[in-house]
């Protein structure tokens, strides 16, 4: 057996990622390298993120990318989003001031290393920010978004698929699936689309 891991405060956490150019999770005072992502991974985030940007114009909400990081104090946990939407003001965790602890909606992008965490773990933890009203699951292997979302205390889940249309209630928006995995040159994102 190895040497145990020595654990870390939120503060020294902190200082690594400032001094760092690798991005990090901070889960129960261990430190935790995040993998980078595929091309499909950055162009599914980046093409939804434009069409919520775009859709939210001229509302009170905001579009922010996977390099802001979200502070759940509840379960000691800090991460990066592949995308979140703040639809109120943003409060800013009072330790940290680049962690945001209010957002509406989470989107994770699903990678084979990540899918069990995003649906297991990282999840649990997301269910414990109180703003959060949706979490959003966007599939790389086929045209599929899954929404939790909440309903009281209890989280129910919508499937969509492609040639549907997906609603993220929380912020009234509805988008065609397709048009998610579709970049704005008209190139299918996710080759692997299965019928």
């Amino acid at each position: 057996m190895g040497p145990a891991r020595r654990r870390v405060t939120y503060a020294e956490y902190l200082e690594l990622e400032a001094g760092s150019d690798v991005r990090h999770e901070y889960v129960a005072g261990e430190v935790l390298a995040m993998a980078g992502g595929s091309v499909e991974h950055g162009r599914l985030i980046s093409r939804l993120g434009a069409v919520l940007s775009r859709t939210l114009d001229g509302r009170p909400c905001v579009v922010l990318p996977a390099d802001v990081r979200v502070r759940i104090r509840a379960s000691d946990r800090a991460t990066y989003p592949d995308l979140h939407v703040v639809c109120s003001e943003i409060e800013r965790d009072p330790d940290d001031d680049h962690a945001v602890v209010n957002p509406t909606v989470i989107i994770e992008v699903l990678s084979d290393t990540t899918a069990a965490a995003d649906r297991g773990d990282t999840f649990a933890d997301y269910r414990r920010l109180r703003s959060l009203r949706e979490y959003v699951l966007v599939s790389q292997r086929e045209r599929r978004i899954d929404v939790y979302r909440r309903d009281g205390r209890r989280w129910h889940l919508d499937e969509y698929g492609s040639g549907e249309r997906v609603a993220f209630e929380s912020i009234a928006v509805e988008l065609a699936v397709d048009d998610v995995y579709v970049d704005g040159l008209g190139v299918i994102v996710d080759a692997t689309t299965r019928p």
